[in-house]
């Protein structure tokens, strides 16, 4: 059976394919999703809603959001294993409580996604977990890239000729996320991307919690944020009055609070609106399908409306399923009968400090740039000055005056002996950087970037072939 599979920040969301149709599986008590929820008391765990059941249990310790833990994670990590085992929980729900009709040796083939702006070590990370779970992992799409595939095969007719990009506005509990994407026929085509990794519908309970703190003169507790996000999910545009405990607002107030977060997610959307193949204007409204509006948290009013009255209502469009969307896109794409085809970018510049001159100066180059389509291989060759190469590899969301800025992870750092006296020497940090006193071997750099946007980096010295390949992580 092949299966779309969004693990979110508050809930995980699996779409199957049916003979055409993508519905979404429903699992015991009639729920769509399984909180994405872990709760622990000594070496005992609980995952989803029995983890849920335990929340205000003091015995019990919950970890919520720990999506957002995963961008600062290096593969090793304790989250890594958690999140494994978090997905081993769902595939046991998916075979045994739920509609999907499995059998508990039947294969499942995956479809999977994460933020359009994760990093590499979140990618990989991802990738593992799923494959120690049990699932049999087919594409890893970015997740407003899942959605546009929801978009194209509900909303196709709004497509034309002189109408081909869709601008998808993904808010979900965690991240926020925009991607534009240029559809052709049945092909999807990735323009650009942008976001916020830490702006999601944990943020609005944070702003509502503190809000009624302050009005109820208490402080912000685990049980606060519980009662204020179960609250907020279930205002609609006809809620007049927001109620935690004996604390009454309007729920005007309540807008009031978010209205900055809502105004940083238009902020974040903008660079996403150009077609970096056309130069630096912005796409024409006139060329655009529509925006399409996905994730959990795009379901508070205050959004939609905002939306509404920037960009104009015939212009805006809600998924039915704002929640749902991206599983289901990730279903599309496993269905081969549907005949879409995507292209996909690298959502952040990938570049490396070297040493220069001695080890007296540090340089920096970009290796594989913001936008590339993917997937891609870039290679350099040259002749070492140095008698070691100390190679820190960077990602960042934007280059300044050549320099990475904005959202900077920093990878392996990898040190390669270009002389070859020194390659039996397991530790070269202890090694003083100099120039060699002839020249140094040919040396050739190859950087494969994969459709799922995980990197991996060989060096290798071409007059006798010792090399080393490394698949980068988070150090």
């Amino acid at each position: 059976m092949r299966l779309g599979i969004d693990f979110g920040t508050t809930h995980t969301v699996v779409a199957l394919v049916d003979r055409g149709n993508y519905p979404i599986v429903s699992f015991e008590h009639g729920d769509q999703a399984i909180p994405s929820l872990i709760a622990t008391r000594g070496n005992e765990m609980r995952f989803g809603l029995a983890a849920q059941a335990v929340a205000h249990d003091p015995d019990w310790r919950l970890l919520r959001s720990f999506k957002r833990l995963l961008n600062e994670a290096h593969p090793g990590a304790q989250v890594s294993d958690l999140l494994a085992r978090f997905l081993a929980h769902v595939r046991e729900q998916i075979v045994h409580h739920s509609n999907a009709g499995l059998r508990p040796k039947d294969r499942i083939e995956a479809a999977v996604s994460v933020p359009a702006n994760a990093s590499t070590g979140q990618r990989l990370i991802t990738i593992d977990a799923y494959r120690r779970a049990g699932f049999d992992l087919k594409a890893v799409l970015n997740e407003p890239s899942a959605a546009g595939f929801e978009y194209a095969h509900r909303f196709r007719e709004t497509v034309t000729a002189k109408r081909e990009y869709v601008l998808v506005y993904d808010l979900g509990g965690g991240t926020f996320d925009a991607s534009l994407i240029r559809m052709e026929g049945k092909s999807n085509e990735v323009i650009t991307s942008s976001g916020v990794s830490r702006l999601g519908g944990d943020d609005f309970d944070d702003a509502i919690a503190w809000l009624v703190a302050v009005r109820g003169k208490a402080e912000v507790s685990p049980a606060l944020l519980e009662e204020v996000r179960l609250q907020k999910e279930s205002i609609s545009p006809n809620t007049r009055k927001f109620v935690v405990d004996s604390v009454v607002l309007p729920i005007d107030d309540v807008y009031a609070a978010c209205a900055g977060l809502v105004e940083q997610t238009l902020t974040a959307m903008d660079p996403a609106m150009r077609d970096p193949r056309r130069g630096d204007d912005p796409v024409p409204w006139s060329e655009l399908a529509g925006i399409y509006v996905v994730g959990g948290a795009s379901a508070f009013p205050p959004v939609y409306r905002r939306l509404r009255e920037r960009f104009g209502a015939h212009r805006v469009r809600r998924s039915p399923h704002p929640f749902g969307s991206c599983a289901i896109g990730l279903a599309i794409h496993l269905d081969e009968g549907a005949g879409y085809k995507l292209t996909e970018r690298l959502t952040r510049n990938f570049g490396v400090f070297r040493e220069a001159e001695a080890g007296e100066r540090i340089s920096f180059d970009i290796l594989v740039p913001k936008d590339t389509e993917l997937p891609t291989q870039v290679s350099r060759r040259y002749r070492a000055a140095h008698n070691v190469g100390h190679f820190r590899f960077v990602e960042c969301g934007r280059i300044d005056q050549g320099r990475p800025e904005g959202n900077l992870a920093a990878w392996d750092e990898v040190l390669f002996p270009f002389d070859p006296t020194l390659r039996e020497r397991g530790d070269l940090a202890g090694v003083t950087v100099q120039r060699l006193a002839r020249e140094g071997p040919e040396v050739e750099e190859i950087y494969r970037c994969a459709p799922d946007g995980t990197v991996e980096a060989s060096l290798r010295v071409l007059d006798d072939g010792f090399e080393r390949t490394v698949r980068l992580a988070r150090r």
